[in-house]
């Protein structure tokens, strides 16, 4: 689609490998940063295209937010 998303997929594996590092406290610090990229993503969204790409990011960083806290997601985070 364009750069944006490219960054966005670049930070998620970041957070993946992470994980599997066993690197929790940095895995959390970098989702919580992409998730207030990912909000200002989503405050200028134009086109759907763009919403349902935000909207698949969201669900894969709740899923993450899980897998790290080992805790039942809240919608909103």
């Amino acid at each position: 689609m364009n750069s944006k998303f490219e960054d966005l997929k670049v930070s998620v594996q970041e957070i993946i490998d992470l994980i599997a590092a066993k690197q929790d406290r940095e895995a959390n610090n970098k989702l919580l940063d992409v998730s207030d990229v990912l909000d200002e993503m989503l405050d200028h969204a134009e086109e759907d295209e763009e919403l349902r790409e935000i909207s698949r990011y969201q669900v894969l960083l709740n899923q993450l937010h899980v897998k790290i806290n080992g805790e039942e997601a809240v919608d909103g985070e």
